[in-house]
């Protein structure tokens, strides 16, 4: 939650961008998205806008920041949504029932923007240059994760994944294998694991654990619990770091923080 507490690693919700050449890829419209959409018209100016945002699941807490993304109330902007109906009927019911004057002053229908929403195709789609491919989690609904081929390296995106029973799931371990980057949920440490089964969330250990059975480079704990502050991720990003050691192995560990970038191969950024 936003306070003095989570100065360092932030307080909004899930809102990533990814840039490939032109291209310009969200995932998910959390709390986030109010900053990225501010960044993205100071950046283009009058310029025309084109995006494309991946929705993993409809949940609040992925989509409460879209009513105030700015560039929906741009005629200048394009924007592709590309997800799953969840409950609703459709997507675009989905993004359209939050948006009622019940709830909000603007009502979906009435946006600036050109928006084209879709639902997910069942084989691999591209989106430019980027190859993606979506993959069931473990959550309560219907919810995606997505493996992004990018010309510069490959992003695996788990923002709300419970392990398997047993903790054997070799589809997931072959959807992520080697990937360059894994956004994983990494909510819960293992004692709250323990009494959280079946809410659809990650722990720590088990996070390491896959990404270094399926090989992967690096490694990012993601959807941190809100009663979590910046002491308690520090406090598990350090066990993670140390369970790495004790398996000898390369993988690198980061705790997901707000305005985090990463860079692979000097042409891909994920913020």
């Amino acid at each position: 939650m936003p306070g003095p507490g989570t100065v360092r690693y932030g307080g909004n919700t899930t809102c990533l961008e990814i840039r490939s050449g032109s291209d310009i890829i969200i995932l998910d419209a959390g709390t986030g998205a109010r900053a990225l959409g501010k960044a993205l018209l100071a950046e283009f100016g009058h310029r025309p806008l084109q995006l494309n945002l991946l929705i993993s699941h409809t949940h609040w807490d992925h989509i409460q920041g879209f009513p105030f993304f700015a560039p929906i109330y741009e005629p200048r902007c394009r924007l592709t949504i590309m997800g799953c109906a969840n409950s609703r009927p459709s997507l675009e019911a989905a993004f359209a029932g939050q948006m009622e004057t019940t709830y909000f002053p603007v009502e979906f229908e009435k946006l600036a923007s050109q928006i084209d929403i879709q639902e997910l195709p069942e084989r691999d789609f591209a989106i430019g240059s980027t190859l993606v491919r979506a993959h069931r989690a473990n959550h309560p609904g219907l919810c995606a994760g997505f493996r992004l081929q990018t010309p510069a390296g490959t992003i695996c995106f788990f923002p709300d994944t419970e392990p398997n029973a047993g903790g054997d799931d070799r589809s997931m371990l072959d959807f992520i294998r080697a990937a360059d980057v894994l956004i994983l949920d990494s909510q819960y440490d293992h004692a709250e694991f323990k009494k959280r089964a079946g809410w659809g969330h990650g722990c720590v250990d088990k996070s390491v654990a896959l990404a270094l059975e399926a090989g992967v480079k690096k490694l990012i704990l993601f959807h941190h619990d809100p009663d979590h502050d910046d002491k308690k991720i520090d406090l598990l990003l350090r066990h993670a770091k140390q369970i790495v050691i004790k398996k000898k192995g390369s993988l690198r560990v980061e705790a997901a923080r707000e305005g985090l970038v990463i860079r692979l191969s000097g042409k891909k950024r994920v913020k």
